[in-house]
């Protein structure tokens, strides 16, 4: 469904955007609380490191927010619309899908942020 080499991919699965060979977290379920956010260092297959300057994820804050928008709207739209809840209802359904999704919402911001600076090489293998 998603073809190796596609932001898309990298960005679902968490997988390094260099290679997508691995994942970028040390503990793939994001559920894990206390390894949500625990990445390795560097990719095992092609040498890539995660973490390009200090605090390089800091900006991954800015797309968590549009990130969290996203889902909000979702909510709101399956509730209100599709169910016919009342605004209360949709309103708690909200912060009940961004508490529920936070270490989703967090990896995705991650894996967005760190695709925007690093693109995929079909060709990593002959640059070692």
């Amino acid at each position: 469904m998603l073809k190796k080499g596609s932001k898309l991919n990298s960005i679902l699965t968490g997988s390094c955007p260099k290679c997508q060979e691995e994942s970028m977290y040390s503990d793939k379920n994001p559920y894990h609380l206390s390894n949500t956010l625990k990445m390795n260092t560097t990719c095992s297959h092609c040498g890539t490191r995660y973490k390009i300057e200090p605090s390089f994820f800091y900006g991954a804050m800015y797309v968590s927010y549009a990130v969290g928008i996203a889902f909000g709207v979702a909510s709101f739209v399956i509730t209100h619309l599709f169910f016919g809840a009342n605004l209360k209802t949709s309103f708690i359904a909200i912060i009940a899908t961004l508490v529920g999704f936070m270490p989703v919402i967090m990896r995705l911001s991650r894996n967005i942020w760190i695709n925007i600076f690093i693109n995929y090489d079909s060709d990593w293998k002959n640059k070692m």
